[in-house]
């Protein structure tokens, strides 16, 4: 991930880094080792899975 120094030392001292206001997540942080993950939203579920070529894939 691509972050100016002033993002990754308030990473790095455990802040939740904001980019334009947006709060910054890191994916590892997500999966937690695992290539796949179900995000709940309403009353739809969605798969988030990581592929071969470590891009992200967002499937209702």
């Amino acid at each position: 991930m691509n972050m100016i120094p002033q993002e990754r030392q308030t990473r790095e001292n455990g802040g939740k880094p904001e980019e334009n206001g947006i709060r910054v997540l890191d994916s590892r942080d997500l999966f937690q080792g695992s290539r796949e993950l179900c995000i709940e939203h309403g009353e739809f579920l969605y798969r988030l899975r990581i592929t071969r070529q470590g891009k992200l894939i967002l499937n209702k």
